[in-house]
């Protein structure tokens, strides 16, 4: 097993028309420490202006999140984060994962309740609900001799040759059924298609939020969606295989390319920031994202 230490930096502005006050906010930004996957080695961030309040909690997916305050006006919000994360390689097993026509006894004998639980990734969640039109897509995917593993790259490599990446063609609000209806879109849109697929087809999956490497290794093309906040998604494939990750964007599985933020059932349990405000017009928004692999 190998392993590659990135340093990465992030810078995310807002600025508004009008000053902003009585803001706020949550962040989920900080790499996580997962056994067997990464290790944090250390980070910080910082927020401009200084919070007039500040408290850290484990939300329910196991996930470190900081609130903040801001009472006084404010024209801008500046955050930045810096960490410096080891990435191990992943063994590539053998697929144990059973027949699509198995899974459900498979998903019935799990009693957990827990944040790894497959149960709270098979239906609705605050963002996705059942679409006929991606549910007659993914069903295209599927045979009777396929195995659940088999089925997820399928859908994998499917959605990267049918949807094209373009940056401009959705906003983080853009649904599922509008971003598969123009076949284009960004990683946020590519990953909930495929969750919505998977769901509709009695496969869990859900949401993960994460960082993609900038420069590639010698001899390798740069991969989409490295210069922002990066997202694709995790596949239940029965108790025995367990959870796997694909990045339907790249079309390829989530390795050491890959440092992972949060796990959530779609964009809204694992957003970067959040939060409420009172102003009025518009705002505008920056980000910029460096995954270095140290020497």
């Amino acid at each position: 097993m190998t392993a590659v230490l990135y340093d990465l930096t992030l810078h995310m502005g807002y600025a508004y028309d009008t000053p902003a006050s009585g803001a706020r906010h949550i962040m989920r930004l900080m790499p996580l420490s997962l056994a067997n996957r990464q290790r944090l080695v250390a980070g910080s961030i910082s927020i401009s202006p200084q919070p007039d309040e500040q408290s850290h909690f484990v939300d329910f997916f196991q996930h470190p999140a900081t609130s903040f305050l801001l009472r006084s006006p404010h024209e801008t919000l500046d955050i930045r984060m810096q960490a410096r994360v080891q990435v191990e390689s992943q063994v590539m097993s053998a697929d144990f994962s059973p027949l699509l026509a198995n899974l459900p006894e498979e998903v019935a004998g799990i009693w957990s309740l827990d944040s790894e639980s497959p149960h709270h990734f098979l239906g609705d969640s605050p963002r996705l609900t059942e679409t006929k039109a991606i549910s007659e897509y993914a069903k295209t995917c599927v045979q009777p001799s396929l195995t659940v593993m088999q089925i997820a790259y399928a859908l994998c490599a499917r959605i990267n040759k049918d949807f094209t990446y373009d940056p401009e063609a959705t906003t983080v609000d853009t649904t599922p059924l509008e971003s598969f209806k123009l076949r284009r879109g960004v990683c946020q849109d590519f990953t909930h298609v495929m969750i919505l697929a998977l769901r509709s087809l009695g496969i869990p999956a859900g949401y993960v939020s994460g960082f993609l490497r900038t420069i590639p290794p010698p001899g390798k093309e740069r991969l989409e969606g490295a210069d922002a906040m990066h997202a694709w998604v995790r596949v239940w494939c029965g108790e025995t295989a367990g959870w796997i990750e694909l990045d339907p964007t790249n079309n390829i599985p989530a390795g050491t390319d890959h440092i992972v933020v949060a796990y959530g059932r779609d964009y809204a349990d694992v957003a970067p920031v959040i939060g409420v405000l009172k102003s009025y017009g518009s705002q505008r928004s920056v980000q910029a994202v460096d995954v270095i692999p140290l020497k």
